[in-house]
């Protein structure tokens, strides 16, 4: 069984609660969304097919014991579930991150899930699973990314509504150019709101990269 890979890297992690450990990311190819602030546009090819095997003997060799699969949108893959689990069974603490448009209760449940909350400027406020996220677990994480007030907005309701019974961490990222980080950081203050700021660290450090960071 193989995937569609992109790149295959170690760096360290930019977001997240895990944000600043040692991580190789595992990036697969393509995504059937189409976020208005995508950064990652690069993805929507068809990348290089790669046996699973072969992918995991990649990341054991570079070693580090943190791996993240990503993409563009990696569970548009059918083997991604085969992938998270080979990499758990390597040993490997497995973090996923997914645009919250496709189911995730079906996975290895060792796999740390990241999933995102599409908020309406992202242009895929439709695709949300609403069931999925709401049933996130503790040890899993819900990323909102804002471009506006309404946004945030509309994002504290559902989390109040339909995301009541999340359990996930939640975190709010600030999309670059519409949100200012200190603008964002206001908004949760006076909104007493859940969950925890976070910023894009490999992109302070390597202001300069798109990819391999």
């Amino acid at each position: 069984m193989s995937v569609a890979l992109i790149e295959l890297y170690a760096s360290i992690q930019g977001e997240s609660t895990h944000a600043g450990r040692p991580c190789t990311f595992v990036r697969l190819a393509g995504c059937p969304l189409r976020c208005t602030w995508c950064d990652s546009t690069y993805t929507f090819g068809k990348g290089q097919k790669r046996p699973i095997a072969d992918v995991v003997r990649d990341v054991l060799a570079l070693g580090v014991p943190l791996v993240e699969v990503t993409g563009g949108e990696p569970l548009a893959q059918k083997s991604a579930p085969q992938l998270l689990t080979a990499l758990c069974d390597a040993g490997l603490e497995v973090l996923l991150e997914t645009s919250g448009a496709y189911p995730v209760a079906h996975l290895d449940p060792r796999v740390t899930v990241i999933a995102d909350l599409k908020c309406p400027d992202s242009g895929e406020s439709a695709r949300n699973l609403w069931l999925e996220l709401a049933q996130l677990r503790r040890q899993d994480e819900l990323k909102i990314v804002v471009a506006s007030h309404g946004d945030f907005l509309w994002a504290l309701e559902a989390l109040r509504g339909p995301l009541a019974g999340c359990q996930a961490q939640v975190l709010w990222s600030a999309v670059a150019g519409q949100v200012a980080p200190a603008e964002l950081v206001a908004w949760l203050l006076a909104a007493r709101a859940p969950g925890r700021l976070q910023l894009q660290l490999h992109k302070v450090i390597w202001p300069q990269a798109d990819r391999g960071v």
